[in-house]
C-alpha cells in the first residue's frame, strides 16, 4: 500500500512536476481537476457511466445468477462459463472486438457505448457473488412465501433479495469499481470530446507531466475505497423469526 499512498501528498505539491516530498504545500491540483474542462468533464463521465452500469449490471447479473440457479437445462455450464469469459479473457483482446463492433454500430465515443461495454466488463463481478448467496440461500423461505399466497415476484422481492442483499451489495461495488477504473476499452471507446477519467489520467502522464494526474488519482482512491469501507461495515440487520 505504501506506493499508492504516495500519491496522496504528491497531489499537494506546488511544483510543476511530481514531487515527493513537496517543498511547497497548494491546493491548485485540486482546483485545476474541477475546474479545467478537460479534467472536469472526465470524471463527470466516468461518475454517471460508473452509476449506470452499477444499475444495469446488478440487475442483469443478479437474474442471470437466479436464473441459472433455479435451472436444471443442459447448457447451464456453458451459460455459466460465457458470463465468466469477460473476466478470464485478456482486457485487450475484450477490447479489440467490442470496438470493432461498436464502430459498425457507431457507439464509439458515445455515453451508452460506454455504458454496453463497462456493462459486459462488471457483469461477471455481480454474478459471481450473487451466485455465491444464493448457494447458501434455504429455499424453503420461498416455499413458505408461496404457500401464504405470495406470487413469485413478491416473494423474490421480500423474502430472497434481502436474503441475498450481501452477495448483491457486493457485485454492485465491484460493478462501480470496475467501470469507475476501466481503461483499456475506455481508450479505444474514447475521443477528444467524449473520455473517462482513466483515458484522462493516462494521456496526462503519456503526453505532459501535470501533477493534476496525482489529485485525480486521490480523489478515486479515496471514493473506492470510501464505498469499500461502507459495504464492508453496514449495519446487519438481525432476522427476526
Amino acid at each position: 500500500m505504501a506506493p499508492t499512498l504516495v500519491v496522496i501528498p504528491m497531489g499537494f505539491t506546488a511544483a510543476n512536476t511530481f514531487q515527493f516530498p513537496p517543498s511547497d504545500w497548494t491546493l491548485d491540483r485540486y482546483s485545476s481537476l474541477f475546474s479545467d474542462p478537460a479534467w472536469f468533464d472526465a470524471l463527470k463521465t466516468s461518475v454517471i457511466v460508473a452509476v449506470l452500469v452499477t444499475a444495469l449490471a446488478t440487475v442483469l447479473g443478479t437474474a442471470a445468477a437466479f436464473g441459472l440457479s433455479r435451472s436444471r437445462f443442459r447448457m447451464k455450464p456453458a451459460i455459466s462459463a460465457v458470463l465468466l469469459v469477460p473476466m478470464v479473457v485478456p482486457t485487450v483482446v475484450v477490447a479489440i472486438a467490442i470496438y470493432a463492433i461498436f464502430l459498425k454500430w457507431r457507439f464509439v465515443g458515445t455515453l451508452h457505448g460506454f455504458v454496453l461495454a463497462h456493462t459486459l466488463l462488471a457483469l461477471p463481478f455481480v454474478f459471481v457473488p450473487v451466485t455465491a448467496s444464493l448457494q447458501t440461500f434455504d429455499r424453503r423461505l420461498e416455499r413458505a412465501a408461496a404457500s401464504l399466497g405470495a406470487p413469485p415476484l413478491r416473494a423474490f422481492l421480500q423474502v430472497t433479495l434481502p436474503s441475498i442483499r450481501s452477495g448483491v451489495l457486493t457485485g454492485a461495488l465491484f460493478a462501480f469499481i470496475t467501470s469507475f477504473d476501466e481503461l483499456v476499452v475506455s481508450l479505444f471507446l474514447g475521443t477528444a470530446t467524449v473520455r473517462t477519467l482513466p483515458v484522462q489520467m493516462y494521456g496526462s502522464v503519456t503526453r505532459e507531466i501535470d501533477p493534476t494526474v496525482a489529485a485525480a488519482s486521490t480523489v478515486t482512491l479515496l471514493l473506492t475505497t470510501t464505498l469499500l469501507l461502507a459495504v464492508l461495515f453496514r449495519p446487519q440487520r438481525e432476522a427476526v423469526l
